[in-house]
C-alpha cells in the first residue's frame, strides 16, 4: 500500500460533555490533579496507553464509552466542577501582575526559548532547560502576566532512550501526530493559518505557526514540515538538538528570526521581549531589521531601542557551552541580511565576535545576545557570579563584580511537581500554601504534620516509585529476551523500607554520575549494613553526539550488574517527566556531585525537596543558597581545585563520610513505631524552606519587577518622539568611543597608610578630556575591603569636579572613608554617563588612574 498521509479521527464528543476538547487542548490540565482525574474516568487503562494525553485519548475512546459518561451522575458531577474550575482560572481578571503593574497590564511580554517542558505528551524537551522555561510558562499564567512562548514544535520532538543488552544508549526517534496533541493551528487576525517565511541560502523556507495554550497564556511553535518546503528544508523543525552545525544555525534563525514575523503575523506586538538562552539571539537581529527598514535608524540607533526591552537569561557555565559559528558560516547564512542592516562583513562580525585561545575567532550567540539586551542574568547567585567572570572581557576595565550580568535564581512550578498525596497533607495542616506558594510564613504549618501520616505518606509515595521503576525494568529485560528467571527477578528488586537515594539528570560529565563508586569497598559496605540497608537509582539521558555521556551510563549499568552491587543500583531507562515525577516524588535522597561551579542552578533537588526528599549535594548552584544545616547535607567544600582528580577524591570521600556517619543512621533511627523522627524533622524543614523560595512564583515575579517592568519602561522612553532618544544615544555613545582615547585621567593619595576607624583621607584626580563635555563623565573613587588578597566588591563613591584648572582640564576632589577595620584598597576611574544608560557599564568603557 502507498500510504500518503494519515488522518485522526475522533468520536462525536455529546454535547453534554462537549467540553472535554477545549480541556484537553489546554495545558491547564497537566497541573490540575482533579482535571487528570476527570480524564483518567473516561477509561485508566487508556489514559496510561495514550501516556497521558487527553487529546489521544479522546482520539481513541469509543462512542459508546463517551454517551455513557453522559447519563453517569458521578461522571457529570466531577466533569462541572473542573469546568468551573478551569472557567474560574482563566477567567480571573484580579491576578497578581494586574493588581502590582496596573499600568502594564495589557504590555505583552515575549518569551523565546529553543525548548519547553510542558507535559510528557508534548515531547519537545531535553532537560532543564526546557523543564524550567515550561514551568515559566504556568507560573506567567498563574500570575496573569500578559505573555507569549516562541520556540519550534519538533515534530520528531526529542528522543526516546533505550539501553541494549551492553548498556549502550540508543537513541529511538518517532514522529509525533500533530493531530492527536495538546496542540492547534494559530490563526491571525482574520482567522487563517499563519505561515512565515525566513531566508536561508539560496531559497526562502516556511513554517507553520502552533499554538499551545497554557492556562491563560499562549505558546507558539514553528513547524517547517510542511509542502511548502523541500524534504530537505522540512527536517529544520524535526529533531531537537539534533544534526551538524548547518542545522543548528538554519534550526535558530527559524527560532528568533522567524520567531519575531510569526508574532507580528499574529498582530501581537510585544513590549519586552525575553531570550532564554542564547539560542534565541537572532531575534535581535530581526527586530534591529524591522526598525532600520520602518524608522529609517542607523543599525546602533536601532540595536539602542531593540536592547533597551531585551532581556537575556545565560545558562550556560562554560564558555564552550555557547553556541558559536564559524565566521564563514554566518558570511554563508547572513550575506544578504547584514546588507539589509547597513552594515560590512567586517561590522557585522564584530557585532559578537569572540576571540578563542589559539583558534580562529568565531561569531558567539552569547555575545550576540548580551550586544542586543541591556538587561542580562544568571539563574542562580554563584551563576551569576560565575557569569560575570566569563564575559568580563566584553567591558575591558570594568571590575568584575560590576559586569552588567545579575542573577535570578530558577524555581519549579510548585503545582506541576507537588506529589497528590503531599498536596493532601499540606491542605489538612497547611492549606495557606495554595494562596501564598512563595510567602514563607505559609509553608510553617507543615511542621504540624503528624510524623505517622507524614511518614506512611512519604512510604506511599515511594511504593508507587518501585512499582514503576519494576515495570520499567522488566519492559527491557524483556526486550533483551532476559531469561523467566531473571525477569521474575524484578519483581522482589527495590525495598520500600530502604533508604533509597535518587540520582536522575542529564548525563553530562561534569555531573559527575560514577562519583559515587570511586571506592567500590568502601561503597559496597555502605549498601550492604544488614539492619540498615540502602539502594540507589540511576536515570538519566546524554545527549546522542555525546560519547562521554554514554559511557558514564554504560558503566552504570554495568555496576548494576556486578556481585555486590546487583539490586542495590538499578538504572532505568527513558527519563524523561512522567519517571522524574516518580523519582523526586518517592526517594528519599536526592544525590547531585556536579563538579563544582559548573552546575549553574538545576531545578530536580527543588522538586525532591518541595516533596520531602532530602537534597545531599555538591554546595553548587541553586543548593549553595537553599542549604542551611538541617535540610539536607552538603558534599564537599564550597572552593575549586586545579587538580581534577584530588576533586573527586575529596568530594567521593566527603560522600562516604556523609552516609556513613550522618545520613544513614539518622535515616534508621526509629521510635518504639518505627518511625524515624528525626529524619522527617530534616523532611519538613526541607519543605517548609525550600517550597515557597524556590517557586516559579517567585521566581516570575523576580523578573516582573527586576527586569520585565524597567525593560517596558525604558523600552518607551527610547521610543518616544519617532526613537528620539535612542538616535540621541546611539549619537553620545559613537561619540564618545571615538574620542575615549583623549580622556586622560591622574590620581593622587597614600599609597600605604594607616588609619584609625573613622578617620577618611582625602584624595585628589585631575583629568584632561580634550574637546570632550565633563558633563558625560563621572569620576569615582573605588574602595573594598582586601578578602585573601582580593577584593571582591567594591563601595563606589563619586568624586566633585572642584575646579577648571586648563582647557579641557578639570580637577576632581572626594575622600576616602573605610567603614570597619582591615585591609583596604582602593583606586580612582572615569566612565562615561548618561541618564538614559540602562547600568552604570553599559557603555563599557573605563580608564583607571
Amino acid at each position: 500500500m502507498n500510504l500518503l498521509g494519515r488522518v485522526s479521527v475522533f468520536p462525536s464528543l455529546p454535547e453534554r460533555i462537549r467540553r472535554l476538547d477545549e480541556l484537553a487542548h489546554n495545558i491547564w490540565w497537566s497541573w490540575n490533579p482533579a482535571a487528570q482525574e476527570l480524564f483518567k474516568a473516561l477509561s485508566a487503562g487508556l489514559w496510561q496507553k495514550v501516556y497521558h494525553n487527553p487529546v489521544k485519548l479522546l482520539c481513541e475512546i469509543s462512542q459508546a464509552r463517551l454517551d455513557a459518561l453522559c447519563v453517569d451522575s458521578d461522571f457529570l458531577a466531577r466533569y462541572d466542577a473542573v469546568i468551573a474550575a478551569f472557567d474560574a482560572y482563566v477567567q480571573d481578571e484580579a491576578t497578581w501582575f494586574g493588581r502590582t503593574f496596573p499600568d502594564h497590564k495589557g504590555d505583552v511580554v515575549a518569551y523565546f526559548s529553543a525548548e519547553f517542558g510542558l507535559h510528557e505528551s508534548l515531547p519537545i524537551y531535553s532537560g532543564g532547560l526546557g523543564i524550567l522555561a515550561g514551568d515559566h510558562c504556568k507560573s506567567a499564567s498563574d500570575l496573569g502576566l500578559p505573555f507569549v512562548g516562541v520556540g519550534l514544535l519538533y515534530n520528531q520532538g526529542y528522543f526516546r532512550q533505550r539501553l541494549n543488552v551492553e548498556g549502550r544508549q540508543e537513541a529511538i526517534y518517532d514522529k509525533l501526530n500533530f493531530n492527536e496533541l495538546p496542540i492547534q493551528p494559530a490563526r491571525d487576525l482574520d482567522g487563517d493559518e499563519v505561515i512565515i517565511g525566513v531566508e536561508l541560502p539560496g531559497r526562502r523556507v516556511f513554517a507553520k505557526v502552533w499554538e499551545v495554550k497554557v492556562g491563560r497564556i499562549s505558546l507558539y511553535l514553528l513547524d517547517t514540515d510542511i509542502d511548502r518546503n523541500s524534504p530537505e528544508d522540512r527536517r529544520f523543525s524535526a529533531q531537537l538538538y539534533g544534526g551538524d552545525h548547518d542545522m543548528r544555525i538554519a534550526q535558530e534563525i527559524i527560532l528568533g528570526i522567524g520567531g519575531v514575523r510569526a508574532l507580528r503575523a499574529l498582530g501581537i506586538q510585544p513590549a519586552m521581549w525575553h531570550m532564554n538562552e542564547g539560542h534565541a539571539a537572532f531575534s535581535g537581529l530581526e527586530r534591529v531589521r524591522e526598525l532600520i527598514k520602518a524608522e529609517a535608524l542607523t543599525f546602533y540607533e536601532a540595536v539602542e531601542a531593540v536592547a533597551a526591552n531585551a532581556v537575556f537569561t545565560t545558562h550556560t557555565p562554560v564558555p564552550a557551552g555557547n553556541d558559536a559559528f564559524a565566521f564563514e558560516m554566518m558570511e554563508k547564512y547572513f550575506r544578504h541580511y547584514y546588507q539589509e542592516l547597513r552594515l560590512t562583513r567586517e561590522e557585522f562580525l564584530a557585532i559578537a565576535r569572540q576571540d578563542t585561545m589559539g583558534g580562529p575567532a568565531l561569531f558567539s550567540m552569547t555575545v550576540l545576545a548580551l550586544r542586543m539586551s541591556r538587561r542580562a542574568n544568571g539563574v542562580s547567585k554563584l551563576h551569576g557570579e560565575v557569569s560575570r567572570d566569563i564575559w568580563k572581557d566584553l567591558w575591558q576595565g570594568v571590575p568584575v563584580s560590576e559586569v552588567p550580568i545579575s542573577h535570578i535564581t530558577n524555581g519549579i512550578h510548585t503545582e506541576t511537581w507537588l506529589a497528590p498525596e503531599m498536596a493532601q497533607l499540606l491542605d489538612a495542616y497547611a492549606p495557606s500554601w495554595r494562596d501564598q506558594v512563595d510567602a514563607l510564613e505559609s509553608w510553617d504549618d507543615v511542621t504540624k504534620i503528624p510524623d505517622g501520616e507524614y511518614w506512611a505518606a512519604r512510604r506511599a509515595l515511594k511504593v508507587k516509585m518501585i512499582e514503576e521503576v519494576r515495570a520499567r525494568l522488566r519492559a527491557m529485560r524483556l526486550r533483551h529476551g532476559e531469561s523467566p528467571a531473571r525477569i521474575r527477578e524484578v519483581d522482589t528488586m527495590l525495598d520500600p523500607d530502604a533508604l533509597t537515594i535518587g540520582f536522575a539528570r542529564r548525563f553530562a560529565t561534569y555531573k559527575r554520575a560514577t562519583l559515587l563508586f570511586r571506592d567500590l569497598d568502601r561503597l559496597k559496605a555502605i549498601l550492604h549494613k544488614a539492619d540498615r540497608p540502602v539502594q540507589v537509582i540511576f536515570a538519566g539521558k546524554a545527549h546522542p553526539a555525546d560519547e562521554p555521556g554514554k559511557k558514564f551510563i554504560q558503566a552504570i549499568y554495568e555496576y548494576a550488574q556486578q556481585e555486590g552491587l546487583e539490586g542495590k543500583i538499578v538504572i532505568v531507562e527513558d527519563y524523561d517527566m512522567n519517571l522524574a515525577r516518580f523519582l523526586v516524588h518517592g526517594v528519599d535522597v536526592w544525590l547531585n556531585n556536579p563538579r563544582r561551579p559548573l552546575e549553574a542552578s538545576g531545578t530536580s533537588g527543588q522538586k525532591a525537596a518541595l516533596n520531602g526528599v532530602l537534597n545531599f549535594s555538591v554546595l553548587d548552584g541553586w543548593w549553595c543558597e537553599g542549604y542551611n544545616g538541617q535540610n539536607g547535607w552538603s558534599i564537599g567544600e564550597e572552593r575549586e581545585y586545579k587538580d581534577l582528580d584530588e576533586q573527586d577524591d575529596a568530594d567521593s570521600v566527603s560522600m562516604y563520610q556523609t552516609l556513613e556517619d550522618q545520613l544513614v543512621p539518622l535515616y534508621y533511627d526509629r521510635n518504639a513505631k518505627g518511625i524515624a523522627s528525626g529524619w522527617i524533622r530534616h523532611s519538613k524543614e526541607a519543605i517548609r524552606t525550600l517550597a515557597p523560595a524556590y517557586s516559579t512564583r517567585r521566581m516570575v515575579q523576580d523578573y516582573s519587577r527586576e527586569l520585565y517592568v524597567p525593560a517596558m519602561e525604558h523600552g518607551e522612553k527610547l521610543a518616544e518622539d519617532s526613537f528620539a532618544l535612542a538616535r540621541h544615544l546611539s549619537h553620545w555613545k559613537g561619540m564618545v568611543r571615538l574620542n575615549w582615547h583623549q580622556i586622560h585621567l591622574e590620581a593622587s593619595g597614600p599609597r600605604e597608610q594607616r588609619l584609625t576607624v573613622g578617620e577618611e583621607v582625602g584624595l585628589e584626580a585631575r583629568v584632561r578630556f580634550g574637546g570632550l563635555d565633563p558633563a558625560h563623565f563621572v569620576v569615582e573613587i573605588c574602595q573594598g575591603r582586601e578578602v585573601d588578597g582580593v577584593v571582591k566588591s567594591f563601595e563606589v563613591m563619586p568624586m566633585t569636579r572642584a575646579a577648571r584648572v586648563a582647557e579641557g582640564v578639570y580637577a576632581y576632589e572626594g575622600r576616602l572613608h573605610p567603614h570597619t577595620g582591615g585591609s583596604y584598597s582602593y583606586g580612582v576611574r572615569i566612565r562615561p554617563a548618561h541618564p538614559a544608560l540602562m547600568n552604570d557599564n553599559e557603555v563599557g568603557l573605563v580608564r583607571w588612574a
